[in-house]
């Protein structure tokens, strides 16, 4: 038996992390065991569909290196695979259904079913529809329907006994039938819902691993009420842990943790952002922490998908982001890097390749790049405290002897390269007698106004340019003669 699964994605706006994880699963469940991932685009929900949202999903997916086998743009012998375009086909399965005593017409108007909810709610019940119009003669149900009365087709699910599964990361799963609704299987408008297109596409697409989310266990009952009922062999169940944001907190939109796209416009990079979603609710069984997606696929197993929700650790992602930058190739860092120098340091010359080079083993999200590189664009206003360093054996009495050294020393450089700056200073710095990181921490103070800086003060210098770097230094002697004078 060839393995086929899908990921059928709602087009209703950007890709949710617990979305794009559960297609990768199902794209490394295909691929270890040799079989298709197929991609479904499920929009019969026509009041949540999103313009543009379909699209978003094709250019995350390639983006994250899960190519489909078989898909709305690609073709394949299961087309078409957009909902939308099979809708004439789920109404005659569903009067099927009516036929055979598994389902049946539901007249009952908006307004009655809000009054029976309240109250039940008024009862303390959980609300679920009481088979009503299961109990109309099929002469008054013919009546209704001439009539051109609307209607919704039900699903007749049993009100005793229990139904049970067996899941392939929970196990066996039994369900009392009391505890089942009489769900919606063709809406007012003729769409199916949600939940009846899956069964009779993921029968009709041949899908043999529902590779989903736990908030379907409960549902899944219904649906393989439905398989037996139409006589189909039920394909088998993978339902993954929740990816949450700590032990109490979902991802959520309004913290902008929740999406894809989230990440990747704060520089977050593809390939760190799906080795570590891969590890959110699973482990490969020993201490190996960096994938490849073909060594995902290789290293794949179900069984060691967890049980408990995966908790989705920033601070861990970032450590991620940060190592895969650090191992990337420079000329890629620095094209990536390009466009966040020049988001404060457009226009002023600077010589991007030798920052990058300073910067590459520092970035740990590019969205952190223009806050580091801010002060070569301009001064920042700054504390003298910052020139007290004891390990230095820095202060600001030390600092105005060291900037007056400096001084001159700089000024006298005719061809500002960093090797000439490094053997002025070092030169000067050995003739007066001093520490060198006593001249060059207050120096660096001085022409960046940070304590934490891409690089020293030779390779801050350079980049400035001396012009600047005078400037600045003459900037931090006034401040220290302020201070000095009270």
């Amino acid at each position: 038996m060839e393995v086929r699964t899908r990921f059928a994605p709602s087009p209703t706006g950007f890709m949710h992390l617990g979305g794009l994880r559960t297609a990768l699963y199902n794209y490394l469940f295909a691929k270890k065991n040799g079989g298709k991932f197929i991609l479904r685009i499920e929009d019969t929900d026509q009041e949540r569909f999103v313009e543009g949202a379909t699209q978003v999903i094709y250019d995350t997916l390639r983006g994250c290196g899960m190519d489909w086998d078989e898909g709305p743009d690609v073709g394949g012998p299961c087309g078409p695979y957009i909902q939308s375009e099979r809708k004439d086909l789920y109404l005659p399965y569903a009067q099927q259904l009516v036929a055979s005593g598994h389902a049946y017409y539901c007249f009952c108007t908006k307004e009655e079913l809000e009054e029976r909810r309240a109250a039940a709610e008024a009862r303390g019940e959980v609300f679920k529809y009481d088979k009503h119009c299961l109990h109309l003669t099929k002469e008054e149900v013919q009546r209704k329907l001439d009539a051109g009365v609307p209607y919704v087709i039900r699903q007749n699910a049993p009100t005793e006994g229990e139904t049970s599964y067996d899941d392939l990361v929970f196990g066996h799963m039994t369900f009392p039938n009391e505890t089942l609704d009489d769900m919606v299987l063709i809406k007012q408008d003729g769409m199916p819902t949600y939940n009846f297109a899956n069964v009779i596409d993921d029968h009709l697409m041949g899908i043999t691993h529902v590779v989903r989310g736990t908030e379907y266990l409960s549902s899944t009952p219904k649906y393989n009420l439905l398989y037996a009922a139409f006589g189909w062999e039920a394909p088998q169940y993978i339902h993954l842990p929740t990816v949450m944001r700590d032990a109490h907190h979902k991802l959520s939109k309004r913290d902008g943790d929740a999406y894809y796209s989230d990440f990747i416009e704060k520089g977050y990079l593809t390939e760190a952002l799906i080795n570590y979603l891969a590890l959110v609710g699973w482990n490969p069984g020993d201490d190996r922490e960096f994938f490849t997606l073909p060594e995902l696929i290789e290293a794949f197993d179900i069984h060691r998908l967890n049980k408990a929700p995966g908790i989705f650790d920033m601070d861990k992602l970032t450590w991620f982001n940060a190592e895969y930058i650090r191992r990337m190739d420079f000329e890629r860092y620095l094209t990536m890097v390009t466009p966040w120098f020049d988001r404060v340091l457009a226009g002023k010359g600077m010589d991007y390749r030798r920052l990058a080079e300073l910067m590459q083993g520092r970035t740990e999200v590019f969205n952190r790049v223009p806050d580091m590189v801010r002060f070569l664009a301009e001064l920042p206003d700054y504390d003298l405290e910052l020139y007290t360093h004891k390990k230095m054996k820095s202060n600001p009495e030390v600092a105005m002897q060291a900037l007056t050294l400096c001084r001159p020393v700089m000024e006298g450089i005719t061809e500002w390269t960093e090797q000439n700056i490094h053997d002025a200073l070092m030169a000067a710095i050995a003739q007066a007698g001093m520490k060198n990181g006593a001249v060059l921490w207050p120096l660096r103070i001085a022409i960046s106004g940070q304590a934490n800086t891409p690089g020293g003060a030779i390779e801050i210098a350079w980049l400035l340019g001396k012009e600047e770097t005078l400037r600045r230094m003459d900037d931090g002697m006034a401040r220290l003669t302020r201070a000095a004078q009270g």
